[in-house]
C-alpha cells in the first residue's frame, strides 16, 4: 500500500482546522473506557457528532459522566450512546450506521487476563474486531482506526521497536492484537477500506482504573503509594517500558483518522513517547509527585516478586514512521504526564479531580 500522505504535507496539516472545516460523525467503541472516553471528550470539544459503544465490561459510567461535566450540555447533546457488546454482529452493524470514521478502542486488555481466560479474550479482541470491520465495511465508513498493541513485538529482541520487525507472540492477548492487524490488512486489500492500526505502548492518564486484578501499573501504584502501602514489582525493577500519556494517544488517533489519503490504505504505527523508563524509576517518579501533594507522605520501598509470565523484558518504540506519515508529535513525556494526571489519581472517590 502507498503511504497515507506525502511527507511534505505533514507540517501544514492541522487536525483542528480539518475538523472545523468538515465536521464528521464518529463512532468510538469502548467509549466508557480510559482511552475511549478521552477520544469522546476531544471530539465533542471539536464540534463533532459522536456515537459511543460500550458494554461496561471494563468501562465505567463515571467516565462518561466526567466527560459530560467537562464539555457541557450543549456539546453533550451531540453525543449518542449504545450499550452493547461487539461480540454481537447486529450491535456492530447498528453502531456503524451513518458513521464517517470508526475509532475502535473496545478490547479486553491485560496479558494476565488473556492467560487466565484465552477464550473470552479471543471472543472480544478477535471475533469482536472482525464484527466491527464487517459493520464498518457494510456501512461505508471512510476510515477505520483501531487500537493495536506493542505486545505484537513479542520476543523480538531489537530496540527500538520498528513496525516491520516483530517476533513470536508471548500471550493470547498478543495473538489477538496481531490477528487484528492481519484482518485489517485483508479488508483493505479485499474490500478497498482505509484501515490504520496504532500500536500503543503502555498508555496512562486520568480515568485509568486503579483497582481490580488487572489494573494498570501507574494508577495502581499511585493509589497504593498515596495510602503508604508497598508496591509490588515483578522481577528486579529494571524492566523497561515506553510509557505514553493519553494526550499523545488522542493526538495520534485524530491524525490517523484525518491525514489525507485516497483509495485503499492500510498502515500500522507505533504510538509512544520514545523513551525508556525502568519500573524502579517509575516508582521513584510517583513517590516524588505524590510527596508534593501529600506532605509528610511515608512511602515504603517496593516489594519484589517473580517475573510475570508473558511479559517482555524491555520496550522502546521508534515513532519515526508516525512522525513522518501522520505528523505525530508527542507533547507529554512520562514526567509531564504524571504531573498532569496526579490530581486524578489521588482524588477521593466521587469527587472531581483537581487541576
Amino acid at each position: 500500500m502507498r503511504e497515507f500522505a506525502l511527507p511534505e504535507m505533514q507540517a501544514a496539516f492541522d487536525p483542528a482546522a480539518e475538523l472545523a472545516a468538515r465536521p464528521r460523525r464518529w463512532l468510538v467503541t469502548g467509549s466508557a473506557g480510559f482511552i475511549g472516553s478521552h477520544l469522546v471528550e476531544a471530539l465533542l470539544r471539536a464540534g463533532q457528532q459522536v456515537v459511543g459503544l460500550d458494554n461496561f465490561a471494563t468501562g465505567f459510567q463515571r467516565n462518561l459522566d466526567e466527560v459530560r461535566a467537562a464539555v457541557g450540555e450543549q456539546a453533550w447533546a451531540r453525543h449518542g450512546f449504545i450499550e452493547g457488546d461487539i461480540v454481537d454482529p447486529a450491535t456492530c452493524a447498528n453502531a456503524c450506521e451513518g458513521v464517517d470514521v470508526v475509532l475502535h478502542q473496545a478490547a479486553l486488555g491485560s496479558v494476565p487476563r488473556s492467560l487466565a481466560d484465552p477464550l473470552r479474550t479471543h471472543a472480544v479482541n478477535a471475533t469482536g474486531f472482525l464484527n466491527m470491520l464487517v459493520g464498518a465495511r457494510d456501512a461505508g465508513c471512510a476510515r477505520f482506526v483501531f487500537a493495536a498493541s506493542s505486545s505484537t513485538y513479542g520476543d523480538h529482541p531489537g530496540l527500538p521497536k520498528v513496525e516491520e520487525r516483530i517476533g513470536n507472540p508471548l500471550s493470547p492477548y498478543a495473538v489477538t492484537k496481531y490477528l487484528d492487524e492481519l484482518y485489517a490488512g485483508v479488508f483493505t486489500r479485499s474490500y478497498g477500506m482505509q484501515t490504520v492500526g496504532l500500536r500503543y505502548f503502555n498508555v496512562f492518564g486520568p480515568r485509568q482504573d486503579p483497582d481490580g486484578a488487572y489494573a494498570a501499573v501507574i494508577p495502581n501504584w499511585a493509589s497504593r503509594i498515596a495510602r503508604a502501602e508497598a508496591c509490588m514489582i515483578n522481577g528486579d525493577g529494571e524492566t523497561t517500558r515506553d510509557f505514553c500519556y493519553v494526550a499523545n494517544v488522542v493526538q495520534a488517533n485524530l491524525r490517523a483518522a484525518l491525514v489525507p489519503a485516497e483509495g485503499p490504505r492500510h498502515e500500522i504505527f507505533n504510538i509512544a513517547y520514545g523513551e525508556q523508563t525502568t519500573l524502579n524509576q517509575l516508582h521513584g517518579l510517583l513517590v516524588d509527585n505524590l510527596r508534593e501533594r501529600i506532605p509528610g507522605l511515608q512511602a515504603p520501598p517496593p516489594a519484589y516478586r517473580e517475573f510475570r509470565a508473558g511479559d517482555v523484558r524491555h520496550s522502546l518504540a521508534d515513532v519515526g514512521k508516525a512522525r513522518r506519515l501522520l505528523g505525530y508529535a508527542p507533547t507529554h513525556s512520562v514526567r509531564q504526564g504524571l504531573r498532569e494526571a496526579m490530581g486524578w489519581y489521588v482524588r477521593p472517590p466521587g469527587t472531581a479531580p483537581d487541576a
